[in-house]
């Protein structure tokens, strides 16, 4: 979390309708918990834009 505080969350934070992509669980656990965003993996992207 401490490296997720020094430019991750931030950045993520100040980008609200921004998607934010992540493959580790603990990095979107972190995304999530820090931020309080979802993060998706790439494949649930995927397959999220597929089904559009």
């Amino acid at each position: 979390m401490q490296m997720a505080e020094l430019s991750l969350l931030p950045s993520v934070g100040q980008q609200p309708d921004a998607i934010v992509v992540a493959d580790g669980t603990s990095c979107r656990h972190q995304i999530r918990d820090g931020a309080q965003r979802e993060a998706v993996h790439v494949a649930v992207l995927l397959a999220r834009q597929l089904q559009a």
